[in-house]
């Protein structure tokens, strides 16, 4: 079983608003808790779905505040430290610390393409923190690309645990496991998670869980078992939806998918708008499908 705060379904949560736009903290601590009832490892609060690029910095402090003092024994709380600088992802890899977190999940540095020795700065002086780095590679949207031999470098020096690998290349896992045997590679995008569960990844960083979390719990679990007969029809039911993970619009695709299960789901703030109404018309259609199937 899991024995690492990296491990198994780790959800990178998204975050609800009120209708005025702040935050609901109230609807957040709950989440947490339905999260955990529904066999989640762990939550990742201030990534990219929990919108933390347009929160103000006691927004920010308050949602891995309200985690923590929200999760019970058992389930992890890996806050993100995305920022421009350096600097500003190491004071919130110490404000996780400092507020009771048990990781942190770690960008690269990415208002430019930064080279290796400046990313392995960036990675020393978020270690610095104290807390375990799970490294977040996501060439896509940060243009930097942490490549097999980056982060076996990185985890070499001590300075991260564990990737988050969203690239999609699902070949990467097998280059990184011979090089870095040690290094946790942790799923990164919903649509891959069969195939690097079954190349032996740890865990599984997953935005689905915030709608489906039993049925994200369970294909995780039935995967990394290697149990295709299962895995594998489940995997093709959810596909449709688990590939919104790795598109420009999964905020809110996720949103949608968690208010037409019952939860608060709701809109997101600005510049994202909400969906254009095919698009919501194709999310609402498939999470009814999978809600009339079972999948909760």
């Amino acid at each position: 079983m899991s024995t690492q705060p990296w491990h198994g379904v780790v959800v990178a949560s998204a975050l609800p608003f009120h209708a005025d736009l702040s935050v609901d903290f109230d609807a957040f601590a709950d989440h947490v808790r339905w999260l955990a009832q529904n066999g989640c490892r762990g939550i990742t609060p201030n990534g990219s779905l929990g919108e933390y690029s347009c929160l103000s910095a006691e927004e920010r402090a308050k949602v891995v505040e309200v985690a923590v003092e929200t999760a019970p024994d058992g389930f992890s709380v890996v806050p993100g430290t995305g920022a421009y600088g350096s600097r500003e992802a190491t004071f919130w890899a110490r404000q996780a610390k400092d507020a009771g977190a048990d990781a942190v999940l770690a960008l690269p540095p990415n208002a430019y393409r930064a080279d290796d020795d400046i990313v392995f700065a960036h990675y020393e002086a978020v270690a610095s923190a104290g807390l375990p780095v799970v490294a977040y590679n996501n060439p896509l949207d940060t243009k930097v690309d942490l490549t097999p031999a980056l982060l076996s470098r990185l985890h070499a020096a001590g300075l991260i645990v564990a990737v988050k690998e969203f690239s999609g290349d699902v070949r990467r896992i097998y280059e990184l496991q011979e090089l870095a045997p040690e290094l946790d590679v942790l799923v990164g995008t919903d649509d891959v998670v069969l195939e690097l569960a079954l190349a032996g990844a740890k865990g599984w960083i997953a935005g689905y869980p915030n709608a489906l979390p039993a049925a994200s719990v369970e294909l995780w679990e039935l995967s990394a078992a290697r149990d295709l007969d299962k895995a594998l029809p489940m995997y093709r039911d959810l596909h449709s939806l688990l590939r919104w993970d790795s598109k420009p619009a999964f905020v809110q695709a996720i949103k949608l998918s968690m208010d037409v299960a019952g939860r608060p789901g709701g809109a997101c703030r600005p510049p994202r708008l909400a969906l254009p109404a095919d698009v919501a018309a194709t999310v609402r259609k498939d999470t009814e499908k999978a809600l009339a199937s079972g999948y909760r």
